[in-house]
């Protein structure tokens, strides 16, 4: 029998590549996404055109603001484990919107642990669940950040993310699941939303480099984070919820650079002097700032058998690179028309 996965926020980044690593062995996949008047699957549209998936990869509308939808949800997909990667993740937004932010990324995972829990209760069947934590959770907390690191939020966001973490634990620790948390650092890729401070670079220096923007602008260019890729992240949430008893990971790469140092390999890159196009805009910086996040993932490399295997330069020359060819995609689409 195929193992059956449920995925929140499918369609992101994570929920991207988690679908294709889960499909790749043999699962199930359903995912769960939001209804919208303009439908965002660009991430995944290539599995829903995969008519060899057809039988195996299903979509359900779902909102972690909506409990009936998520136990209408786990009862008719029967899942055997749960990825829940749905979230307002944005950390500026969540200062715009902290009671939605609030409701969805802290209150929504205590509807969906409990519409597990009936589940559980009523059919006797285990379902193993993985939580989306953040390391913005740690906040101010001085680095190296582990799994023993004291939290200290500095976003509503990261608030919410706490919350989070230790209704996981209450769950596990009251009702005996298998609920682990993935404390995940900065986690970047071509899939990366554009609003994002590492999308936002690449794909800004790539339109420079051909002539279609003349600045980028930024906040706070000493931040330093911890960034890898989410390629390679994803395998450690599915490498959690296969060990007999659940856990708390970090998910790090431990090595942390400064936004500016990024700027420098992304503008290096496409032989550019970042300097010349960045500008600091004061509207960017957070009501309270992060200032320096490294993560020490000795416990996931110990307990998980998992390192990440891709660097910082290679990420950011693969995140270089395929903004570039949309920027020369959107290039040729602006040329003028010589009748040929």
């Amino acid at each position: 029998m195929n193992k059956v996965a449920l995925i929140t926020g499918i369609n992101g980044q994570d929920g991207s590549y988690l679908a294709e690593l889960l499909l790749g062995k043999g699962y199930v996949v359903h995912g769960m996404i939001r209804r919208a008047s303009t439908p965002r699957t660009g991430h995944i549209d290539h599995l829903l055109a995969d008519e060899s998936l057809s039988d195996r990869f299903h979509l359900h509308f779902g909102d972690l603001a909506d409990a009936n939808s998520l136990r209408h949800i786990i009862d008719k997909t029967a899942p055997d484990e749960v990825y829940n990667l749905a979230a307002q993740s944005h950390v500026k937004i969540s200062f715009d919107q902290p009671e939605y932010t609030i409701d969805v990324t802290g209150t929504g995972v205590v509807r969906l642990l409990e519409a597990i829990r009936n589940h559980m209760d009523h059919t006797g069947k285990e379902i193993r669940y993985y939580q989306a934590g953040s390391s913005e959770m740690f906040g101010s907390a001085k680095p190296p950040q582990s799994e023993m690191t004291r939290f200290e939020p500095r976003s509503p966001y990261a608030c919410a993310k706490v919350y989070a973490h230790y209704q996981v634990i209450n769950y596990r620790e009251s009702y005996g699941m298998h609920a682990s948390n993935g404390i995940l650092f900065n986690h970047e890729s071509p899939r990366r939303g554009e609003e994002f401070v590492t999308r936002k670079i690449t794909r800004a220096a790539a339109r420079i480099k051909l002539g279609l923007q003349k600045e980028l602008r930024l906040g706070n260019l000493d931040a330093k984070r911890d960034w890898g890729f989410a390629g390679d992240y994803v395998d450690a949430m599915w490498r959690m919820l296969q060990k007999d008893a659940p856990g708390d990971y970090v998910v790090a790469t431990a090595i942390s650079i400064s936004i500016r140092d990024f700027l420098e390999k992304v503008f290096d890159r496409l032989d550019l002097d970042w300097s010349k196009y960045v500008v600091v805009d004061p509207r960017f910086f957070r009501p309270a700032e992060v200032d320096y996040l490294l993560g020490d993932p000795s416990k996931a490399a110990a307990q998980l058998d998992w390192r990440s295997s891709t660097n910082i330069t290679e990420l950011a020359t693969m995140m270089t690179d395929h903004d570039l060819k949309l920027a020369q995609a959107e290039a040729r689409s602006s040329e003028p028309f010589t009748g040929r």
